[in-house]
Formats: C-alpha cells, sequence, structure tokens
C-alpha cells in the first residue's frame, strides 16, 4: 500500500537522467502468485555524466531476487536496495555496460491494477503513467527511450496466447506443458508504453493495407464466446486507420496491431505500441446488449487509441506536465474523426456539453489547474478534463486562429521534426509558428493560466451612420496558486444575423483583429466597429464553441430566441436555447426555494415546440435542443447557495410544462419518428432513437402514467430503447408495480453479463429522491455488485455521486456518509478509482450552508484516515484548501 510521502514535482526542477537505456530485454516467467521477471539492460552513460556517478531506479513495492552487473554479482555495500527504489552507488567506469535485475511478482494480488495483474484469468499490464516500476527496477519516466525485446514464458494450457509490444518472433513449446512467444518493438518507447497480455482468449482478425501497399494482421482479443460483440470496434479501427492517413497523413509502421479487451481496468483503454489493452466496455458491443452511446464511445475511444501510435508514441512527452501534448492533442483528433464519421454540430454540442460539465466546474473550484501543470504530488490524479478536454479545445483554437492549411503545415512540421523525441509544450507551438509565420507567444498562455475566461459582449446599433459596434471585454478570475493573470488571444467566431436569418455583409471593421469570421480578443478591452450595416443584426458570437469561455451577453429575450430560430451555426443555436433554458430553471428553483410557484414564460416553451418540429432539422439534433439542461448544469450557472432539491423539482415543473403543452405535436412526432425495424448504429438511427425516446419520455410525463414507457420496453428491439423506457420507469415512477416488473425481468435476462449489468445499477443509483441512499446501500450488497471492479464502483458509486444531485446531497449527509465509507474501502485496494470518485465533493463550497458544512466535515474526515493513498489525500487536501 502506498502512503504519501508529501513529495511534490516541480516542472522547472526537470532535468534529463544521467543514464540512457538504449536497450532493454524482459524475460516473464508467468505464475499467478510468483512470475519473475528478468529484466537485462544495456546501460548507457551520457556525455555529460561523470563516471561514477550513482545510477538510481525506481521501483514501487517490487521484490528483489537478484542483481548482476555485466554478468557478476553486486557488493551489497555498493547497492541501496528498497522495495521503492535500487541505487547503483559505484556504477562501472566504462561508458557502457549491462545490468540484469531479478524480480518476483503477485499478479494476483495485485488489487491497485497498475503493473502487472490478473484479470479474469488473464495476466494483463497497465504502465501509464508509474506502472512500469512495479515489474522491474528501472528509470521509469518519459523522456526515457529504449527498444524492447520480450520473451513470455506460460503453461499453454493458461495461457495459450501470449503478446506483447511490437512485432512477434519466434514461439514454440517448452517442456512440462509450457510454451513462448518472443516479441521485438523496433521504436524506441518510454517505459509507461510497454504492455503485457497472456491468458485464454478469443480473437476476430482483419487485415489493413495502408497508404504505402503494406498489409498489417488485426487482431481484437476478448473473453471466449464473446467475438462477434467486437466486430464494431475491429470496423471503427479500420476507418481510424484510413482516416489518420487521408488527414494527417499517419501511416501505420508496425506489421501487426493487437486490441484486447480486460475487465478490470482503471481507464477507459491504453496506447501501448502496437497492443492496445481496452476496458471491455469499449470494445463489446451489439444491438441486444449495447446502446446508441456505447457504440459512438467505442468508435472514439478506439479511434482515439490508435491515434496516439504517432501522437503520444512515435512523438511522446518529456515528463508528465506536458501530458496534454498527446493527450489534449490526441483528444482533438478523435473529436475530429468522430464529427467525420457523424453529425458534426451534433458531435461538437455534445464536446462542449462534457467540456462545461466536466472542465468548467474543475477550472472553477479547488482543483483549478493549468492546462500543463506546474507541479504535482501525483500524477495519476492529472488524467483530468483539463488535461484532455481542455486541452483538445486549445489545440482546435490554434486551428481557428491560423486557418485549416497553416494548421496542417504546423501539425507535419512538428510530426516530421519530433518524431523519435520526447516533446514539450514549446516544441509543439513553435512548429506552427514557424509554418505560419505567426507569433503565439499570447496565445500559449491557455497552455499556462487556469481558470475559464469570462468574456463580456455588448452592441449598439447606429442606423444613422450605418455601423454596428461591439464591445468586448475580457477577465480571469484568481485560480488556487495563481492571484494575477494575464491577457489571454481568445478567438472568438462570429455572425451578424439579418432579419431574414442569414448572416449580414459588412463593408469594413476597425478597432480589432478580424479575420474569416473571427474577432481576436487580445487586449483587456476591444471595441470593434462595422461599417455599412443599414440594419440592426442579431450578433451571434463564439460561434462553434471556438474558445472554452464564459458569456456575459448584453442580449434580450427576443434577440436570443431569434437566434434560436435562426443562427446558421448550430452550435451557437443550441447554446443560446441552453443559455435561455438554464434561467428559467434557475428562476424557477429560486421561486421554489421562496415558497413560490415555478412559472414558465409562454413564449419560451412555444419556441420548444417550433424547433421540435422543425422537419429541417436533423432527429439527432432535435433531441438534444429538447434535452433540459441538467441538475449540475443548472447549478453550476447558479454559482452560489444551491439546493439540489429545489433545482430537481424545477426541472420536472419544467419537464411536465412542455410535456403537457405539447403533447399532441410530440405524439405525431413520436410516430413519424419511429427507426427502422432493423438495427444500425449508424449517426441517422441512432438521432432517430434519440429523439423518439426523449419525446416518449415527454408523453409519459404528460400522461403521468408509466403505460407508454412499459409498452415501449415491450417492444424494443435493442438496447437502447430498451435503456430509454427502463430509465422512464424508475426516474418517473418508482413505486409502479411495472418498474418493479421491469428491473427484476432485465436483472434475470442480463444478470451475466456484468457490463449491460453495470446499466441496471446506473439507471437505479441515479433516480433522484432521499431514499437513493437506502437504494444504492443495497445494491452494493446486491451478488452482482464488486467493490474491486472498477466499472462496478463507477456504475453504482461514481453514478450515485455524479449524477444523482438529489441523493447524494441529501440534506440530513447520510449520502455523504454512504460515499465517504465506499471511498475510503476502495482506497484500500484502489487509490486510483477512489482519488477520482473524491473529485464528485470539488464543489462543496457552492452548496447551501447546511449541505456545505455536512460535506466539508465528510472531506475533512476522509483527510483525517489513517493510511491514505497517495491518490486520495492529494485530492482531498486540495478540495479542502
Amino acid at each position: 500500500m502506498r502512503t504519501d510521502t508529501g513529495q511534490t514535482h516541480r516542472l522547472e526542477d526537470y532535468e534529463p537522467t544521467a543514464y540512457l537505456v538504449p536497450e532493454t530485454h524482459l524475460h516473464f516467467d508467468l505464475a499467478p502468485e510468483c512470475t519473475v521477471v528478468t529484466a537485462r539492460l544495456k546501460i548507457e552513460r551520457r556525455d555529460d555524466t561523470v563516471p561514477g556517478t550513482p545510477l538510481h531506479l525506481d521501483g514501487d513495492g517490487l521484490k528483489l531476487r537478484s542483481l548482476l552487473v555485466d554478468g557478476r554479482p553486486v557488493d551489497e555495500s555498493d547497492l541501496d536496495v528498497s522495495p521503492d527504489h535500487l541505487a547503483l552507488k559505484q556504477p562501472p567506469h566504462p561508458k557502457r555496460f549491462e545490468l540484469t535485475i531479478v524480480t518476483e511478482l503477485n499478479p494476483a494480488g495485485n488489487t491497485e491494477l497498475m503493473g502487472l495483474y490478473l484479470s479474469g484469468g488473464n495476466y494483463c499490464t497497465q504502465c501509464e503513467a508509474q506502472g512500469f516500476r512495479r515489474i522491474t527496477y528501472f528509470l521509469d519516466r518519459p523522456d526515457l527511450l529504449s527498444v524492447y525485446t520480450v520473451r513470455i514464458e506460460a503453461p499453454v494450457d493458461d495461457a495459450p496466447v501470449l503478446l506483447s509490444n511490437g512485432n512477434p518472433g519466434s514461439a514454440g513449446t517448452l517442456a512440462d506443458g509450457r510454451h513462448f512467444a518472443e516479441w521485438h518493438d523496433p521504436f524506441p518507447k518510454p517505459s509507461y508504453l510497454f504492455a503485457l497480455v497472456a491468458g485464454d482468449l478469443g480473437r476476430i482478425t482483419d487485415e489493413f493495407t495502408t497508404v504505402s501497399g503494406r498489409k498489417v494482421a488485426l487482431a481484437i482479443h476478448v473473453e471466449k464466446g464473446k467475438e462477434e460483440r467486437a466486430l464494431y470496434a475491429m470496423d471503427a479501427l479500420k476507418r481510424s486507420m484510413r482516416w489518420d492517413e487521408e488527414t494527417f497523413g499517419c501511416e501505420y509502421d508496425l506489421d501487426v496491431f493487437n486490441i484486447v479487451a480486460v475487465s478490470d481496468f482503471n481507464m477507459g483503454a491504453m496506447e501501448n505500441k502496437g497492443l492496445n489493452i481496452f476496458n471491455d466496455k469499449f470494445v463489446l458491443a451489439d444491438p441486444d446488449t449495447a446502446t446508441d452511446t456505447d457504440y459512438a464511445n467505442i468508435e472514439a475511444i478506439i479511434a482515439h487509441e490508435y491515434f496516439h501510435n504517432w501522437t503520444g508514441n512515435r512523438i511522446t512527452c518529456r515528463d508528465w506536465f506536458q501530458l496534454c501534448l498527446k493527450e489534449g492533442l490526441t483528444v482533438y483528433r478523435d473529436h475530429e474523426f468522430s464529427a467525420d464519421q457523424r453529425s458534426r454540430p451534433v458531435k461538437r454540442i455534445a464536446e462542449v456539453r462534457t467540456l462545461k460539465g466536466h472542465q468548467f466546474p474543475e477550472d472553477a473550484g479547488p482543483l483549478a489547474h493549468p492546462v500543463r501543470p506546474r507541479r504535482y504530488r501525483e500524477i495519476n490524479n492529472f488524467y483530468t478534463a483539463t488535461v484532455y478536454e481542455k486541452g483538445s479545445e486549445v489545440v482546435r483554437m490554434i486551428r481557428t486562429i491560423l486557418g485549416p492549411e497553416d494548421f496542417r503545415r504546423g501539425m507535419d512540421l512538428y510530426l516530421k521534426r519530433h518524431d523519435g523525441d520526447a516533446a514539450t509544450v514549446e516544441d509543439f507551438v513553435a512548429a506552427f509558428e514557424e509554418a505560419s509565420g505567426r507569433d503565439l507567444k499570447q496565445f500559449s498562455l491557455w497552455y499556462h493560466q487556469a481558470g475559464t475566461p469570462n468574456v463580456s459582449v455588448s452592441a449598439a446599433h447606429d442606423a444613422r451612420a450605418r455601423t454596428f459596434t461591439v464591445t468586448i471585454e475580457q477577465s480571469l478570475a484568481p485560480t488556487p496558486g495563481e492571484n494575477r493573470k494575464r491577457l489571454m488571444h481568445i478567438p472568438l467566431a462570429f455572425g451578424l444575423v439579418g432579419p431574414n436569418g442569414g448572416d449580414m455583409a459588412f463593408d469594413d471593421v476597425e478597432g480589432a483583429a478580424v479575420n474569416d469570421g473571427v474577432i481576436h480578443l487580445t487586449k483587456r478591452r476591444q471595441k470593434v466597429v462595422f461599417s455599412g450595416v443599414a440594419t440592426r443584426p442579431v450578433l451571434s458570437i463564439n460561434r462553434g464553441f471556438s474558445a472554452p469561455v464564459t458569456l456575459s451577453l448584453e442580449q434580450s429575450d427576443a434577440d436570443r430566441r431569434f437566434l434560436a430560430r435562426h443562427d446558421g451555426d448550430g452550435v451557437a443555436r443550441s447554446l443560446v436555447l441552453s443559455a435561455l433554458l438554464t434561467e428559467a430553471l434557475i428562476g424557477a428553483a429560486r421561486n421554489i426555494r421562496g415558497g413560490k410557484q415555478p412559472d414558465f414564460d409562454a413564449g419560451l416553451i412555444a419556441l420548444i415546440g417550433e424547433l421540435a418540429g422543425d422537419e429541417q432539422l436533423e432527429p439527432a439534433y432535435r433531441a438534444l435542443l429538447l434535452t433540459l439542461p441538467s441538475e449540475s448544469d443548472t447549478a453550476r450557472e447558479m454559482g452560489r447557495g444551491i439546493d439540489p432539491d429545489a433545482i430537481y423539482e424545477a426541472r420536472e415543473a419544467l419537464t411536465g410544462t412542455i410535456a403537457t403543452a405539447h403533447r399532441d405535436l410530440f405524439s405525431g412526432l413520436l410516430k413519424a419518428n419511429a427507426p427502422a425495424a432493423a438495427f444500425s448504429p449508424d449517426a441517422d438511427s441512432a438521432g432517430r432513437r434519440a429523439l423518439a425516446n426523449l419525446l416518449a419520455d415527454y408523453l409519459s410525463v404528460a400522461d403521468g402514467s408509466p403505460a407508454l414507457a412499459a409498452e415501449r420496453l415491450a417492444a424494443a428491439g435493442n438496447m437502447t430503447d430498451h435503456m430509454a423506457a427502463l430509465v422512464t420507469l424508475v426516474h418517473r415512477f418508482a413505486g409502479s408495480r411495472k418498474t418493479g416488473d421491469a428491473l427484476a425481468a432485465f436483472e434475470k435476462r442480463f444478470g451475466a453479463d456484468p457490463l449491460v449489468m453495470d446499466k441496471w445499477f446506473q439507471v437505479q443509483a441515479s433516480a433522484a429522491g432521499p431514499q437513493a441512499v437506502d437504494t444504492v446501500r443495497a445494491l452494493m450488497a446486491h451478488p452482482r455488485f464488486q467493490m474491486n471492479n472498477p466499472n462496478r464502483v463507477r456504475a453504482l458509486i461514481g453514478t450515485f455521486a455524479g449524477a444523482n444531485q438529489t441523493g447524494f446531497h441529501r440534506p440530513d449527509g447520510e449520502g455523504y456518509v454512504l460515499f465517504a465509507d465506499a471511498v475510503l474501502k476502495i482506497d484500500r485496494t484502489n487509490p486510483q478509482v477512489a482519488a477520482r470518485l473524491a473529485t464528485a465533493l470539488r464543489s462543496w463550497r457552492s452548496l447551501e450552508p447546511g449541505r456545505r458544512e455536512k460535506a466539508r466535515r465528510t472531506l475533512a474526515r476522509i483527510a483525517a484516515s489513517e493510511s491514505l493513498s497517495t491518490d486520495l489525500s492529494d485530492i482531498i487536501d486540495r478540495t479542502l484548501a
């Protein structure tokens, strides 16, 4: 068990290693409780390293069996060895020497799921960020690149499949029913990209021919009997490979590409060179067990991990402070891939909602940090929405500022110049500056400053002068460790929408840099004067969410409703409607809190009906427009003094008002948008299902009866429709017999499938109300729930804390008690999962006083517990600071 050493790592302290490891030879003799690893390391002293400089290697809970230097034992006086560290005090004076290290591991007892562990009887590794040091003593850091050769030995009956990175080499049988396989990866890589999988797995195979004509053998390995459920993942992989060639010129470089799906995994997936390891929830899918959201996630994550082959593997990070250099950039690439595969505006709206729902609260709370952090105690806690999602937005802004051609030239230069390097954010930005001739120094502050900028906007039209003046001002509030902020370069895409709904032309512009439909805000306050504007336009700004900012826009409700009807930018249109609905919910929640009835504007309710019935809008887009802001989104915009019960009541009231007002319209639309009987995961079919299921939920509310949901559940021919109907029953009609019967039938049908049962846990854990605490406690005792499986924990405990605002924040604090008990228990076996769960309380200061004090006491209770992991104590300490 790791405990907190209190060590803080700082960006400014970076120094290269004194030694290099150009070659790493690993031999694994696999056994569940006694795996022996022999690491033969070719060590090379750097030219500027003084001969005799001690060699320090990282470890984590290791058991050392033996150590040889150039084949000879080492005197104990020359060694400093502990489970977490190995120091060779007097290395040989020759520049190159060989170190042979033999360690003993217990994969069956590795509950942290880092390093080498057993999952469902199969051996698996996870080495990012610092898991390789749990396998052998090593210079376990991303800037130490080595060429790996691996030999794996195991009983053939237990592990007929033996996989590692790179290309396959020799394989054969050994004595005593054992066999071996050798692998060689010709591309130097950091230790965090090492991977090994061994076990009894089924597989599907295919082939891909690269743009240069080279054939690549593809395989996806899964639990036996589930091979057919990997077919969509294989299709997504092949589409990803072709897209990366066509869009970024990135061709695959090995003879094979393997994916393995495992059931116990802390992350979504891992991009190990040539051997991607996935959480099985992001590989397995068929119509009976996976929803449309599952299919879309599989497509995106398969693409994300494959794209890492260049942005992460061929070019890796100099240090962990540069994590966004691979993750933010690769998220941007997978977003673009998904946008090309599906509906671009629908995909972009989903990205913005994720950013606002997860990253904006992070930026506004005690866990705020820059896209490139400057210090950390536990690097696993910086795999955050800021690094991933905001990191992607920063790359997107570079493209917006430079334009597509210069952006592509910059990417080409970066990929060519740094192939085989461990690079930095500065290297990345410099490639775009050189390719475009633009100075991005001010823009680079997006990497270095935490927080979400606020942009205040006002506009005025002068009919006599035929001018339209837009005044824009930026501000950025203090964040932990950053009280003084510098001015940002904020690219704001815009349009001047005329009376007919189209964008108006203008003769000229003064006062700010404006080009290609983008205002470049670089000063505290800027005026932009458009000339030749005879009729007053309505300003549409931050189109496409061109910058991750909050807007304070002086605009009438009439103008905003006009934009919701007519804005040519689908993302901006969605965001303005969302703002109108959020304001309505906030007003209603405040009325409820004050003992008044909620009152909703009839014009807003009518607008919802207009948009729902607009057949020119694709079904998926209309489904997004009709989806009300979540309770957590509303709370975020409300700011302080949050009462989750009042927000929930307000949302239910608005849902009922819309449902009653448009019952007949929705009924007709439901019939018109029924998808084809045969299931297809394509975007159009998924969009029709999304709209139909949302309409059915509204109609169930209007009817006040579970009948429609029960009818749709009985007729459901796929998991998407099945889950939508079940959610309506559980969330709207919790006490009805139909709901109880539906839950029992679901468990009976899918009880043996853990991934599908996760949905069953989720739908109950997210059901609002004070009874949620008792429900979750009961489900924690359910035989299908496993506290040592990250997927089960996230499905139940994570959903309760993250998606059930009324249950988690129950006024008496019992939700917090349940949560703290679970987090502390999980921390004893899997600190990473515990720490990520603990972030659910990052916004505790925004709650109303009663809940706020109970949340504080809960955090203090966790902080005072003995033997907290570094992961968990880091999160709790920062949350309380």
